[in-house]
């Protein structure tokens, strides 16, 4: 199935002509996400072995290894030839040296510094290595939130992400209800919030938290911050939520919010919500070889 830019990204080309060489490399993560090998990948739901533990952790991955080399290597090499000017240090001479599923587990994990580590390792401008990284587990990310979403628990609270541990990309209003839904920029899922809380530090005092109202935002968006650790999150007003594989390039397409937040002292944290700890089976499995062997 071919995925291309939907009016959302196609607008936000528009807006920002400079954006478009990344936006070809978000076009690149949105079609692999409609591969169904990704799939295949995905581990059996579970209940979470401790109450504040996201789904996937502590969960055995069976990669297939050529699938992740193949997929990660066309998303590096799309950035290579998008044109943006960081990305000209991911030529092919450096791309080769990479481990790829090193790549993938670090990202899936957001492993950072171990992603910038690498990156001086091999000659590479560590940000953008970063940048690239980050959209590497996407595709599986997102058929994880398909299966897995249903398995969610409904008194979920916490701040991140219940199926991967990511911090909100942003959070929805939604309906004539006004119920609050936080949603995962890397899976797409989204889970229920409380309405008054800072995702972050679980800041619920009132007085603790702001809510900044840009002037080109719009009547539908504001900023919802917290005054003690300083983070903050979009948040949307709308009848329903994005679709999940929409999620990254409407959080892209807000960015006038984050350069607002920013310009106020606000920061999305640079930590993880939640370190997943996984265990990889490197080998394909039997069930993978005879899927093979059937196609």
């Amino acid at each position: 199935m071919t995925v291309s830019l939907d009016s959302g990204a196609a607008d936000l080309g528009r807006r920002y002509p400079e954006w478009l060489p990344w936006l070809t490399v978000i076009e690149q993560v949105l079609r692999e996400a409609t591969d169904t090998r990704w799939q295949g990948f995905v581990p059996e739901p579970r209940k979470a072995l401790q109450s504040r533990a996201p789904l996937l952790d502590s969960a055995t991955l069976d990669l297939d290894p050529a699938v992740v080399d193949g997929w990660s290597h066309r998303l590096l090499r799309a950035a290579y030839e998008s044109g943006a000017p960081k990305m000209s240090v991911l030529d092919g001479s450096k791309r080769a040296r990479l481990n790829t599923m090193d790549l993938f587990i670090a990202s899936l994990r957001q492993n950072w510094q171990h992603l910038r580590e690498t990156a001086v390792d091999l000659g590479m401008e560590a940000d953008a290595l970063q940048a690239v990284a980050a959209l590497v587990p996407v595709p599986f990310l997102q058929a994880c939130q398909r299966r897995l979403q249903p398995s969610i628990n409904a008194s979920w609270m916490e701040g991140y992400c219940p199926v991967c541990g990511t911090w909100p990309a942003f959070a929805e209003v939604r309906g004539i209800e006004r119920s609050r839904y936080f949603r995962c920029g890397r899976c797409g899922g989204g889970w229920q919030a409380q309405c008054l809380v800072c995702p972050y530090c679980a800041m619920t005092d009132h007085n603790e938290l702001v809510s900044l109202v840009p002037e080109k935002s719009g009547s539908n968006a504001v900023i919802d911050a917290c005054k003690r650790c300083l983070g903050y999150v979009k948040t949307f007003t709308t009848l329903q939520g994005s679709a999940p594989v929409k999620v990254i390039v409407d959080d892209l397409a807000s960015v006038d919010l984050d350069i607002a937040a920013l310009e106020s002292g606000y920061l999305r944290p640079v930590g993880v919500g939640y370190t997943l700890d996984v265990r990889v089976v490197t080998e394909p499995s039997l069930r993978g070889r005879i899927a093979s062997w059937l196609t």
